[in-house]
């Protein structure tokens, strides 16, 4: 089955377009509560999306789900839960837990309303997953490399990939029979790992996400409506073409990629710890 392919959007016109190439998951991110001590010094993208922005994109959609990260469980989660599901959520994300208490708040709070998606991202998480695992009313995890690599003192979030957290982490919830994903990509043969050895290892590893990265269409550098559309049907069109070359390969065209990815990493991880120096 080809990956579910999630983009991050509040844009309406954006939503739309990424749709119509294909995007299956439109993905408004609210969170912001500890965020910026968390990444505020990275090159990452901080959302600074409204929770009324909800109702505004979903009113564009068609086919696509509209998948909404609100904040990490605080004294506001149930109200916040309660607007976006009304709003149109058809699945609700709760990112940077660490205990199976925070997942059994989140999953009573949204009372199988919408589906939830829990974003597996803090170490502690890691330490309690077989507890979060036995909570029932999981409907998704999404392994999030960003914040789990800080938490882990990491340099490249695809260090997770190469040293085999990842696929623990998969192991264990495939065990449990819950949907699973990680990380982002960029279009293919770009990225400092290229696209196409993330996905070959998602299609090892019995992955069924990814979030298209900013830069697989960085709004902020194409302006031009007409542009951003090319490369959204392109880009997607692409990955789905490369998908289907993978349901061919031999299982030995998987392991050379796993190498492949590990010297990469390692290269990158190198490459990071030098200009830092």
């Amino acid at each position: 089955m080809a990956l579910y392919l999630m983009y991050i959007t509040n844009n309406p016109t954006i939503a739309g377009i990424a749709e119509s190439s294909g995007v299956d998951w439109i993905f408004i991110d609210l969170e912001i509560n500890g965020k910026e001590e968390r990444q505020g010094h990275l090159d990452t993208v901080i959302s600074r999306h409204n929770i009324e922005d909800v109702k505004s994109v979903k009113s564009v959609l068609k086919n696509s789900k509209l998948l909404v990260r609100v904040n990490p469980i605080y004294e506001g989660s149930k109200n916040e839960i309660n607007k976006v599901i009304d709003d149109g959520a058809d699945i609700v994300m709760l990112p940077f837990f660490k205990s199976k208490e925070e997942v059994d708040t989140f999953v009573r709070y949204v009372d199988k309303r919408s589906k939830t998606m829990l974003l597996l991202e803090t170490p502690e998480a890691v330490e309690n997953i077989n507890d979060i695992l036995s909570v029932d009313g999981i409907d998704y995890i999404h392994i999030g490399l960003n914040d789990l690599h800080l938490g882990y003192n990491m340099k490249f979030m695809f260090e997770l990939l190469a040293d085999g957290t990842v696929e623990k982490l998969c192991n264990k919830i495939k065990a449990a029979g819950i949907p699973y994903g990680f990380g982002g990509i960029a279009q293919l043969g770009k990225g400092n790992l290229p696209a196409e050895k993330i996905i070959t290892e998602h299609y090892r590893l019995g992955s069924s996400m990814v979030i298209l990265s900013r830069s697989f269409c960085n709004v902020k550098q194409t302006r031009e409506i007409y542009d951003m559309r090319e490369l959204f049907l392109n880009g997607v069109k692409e990955i789905r073409e490369y998908e289907k070359e993978l349901l061919k390969k031999s299982g030995e065209f998987f392991i050379k990629n796993r190498i492949a990815v590990n010297e990469k990493v390692a290269e990158i991880k190198c490459n990071i710890e030098k200009t830092q120096k």
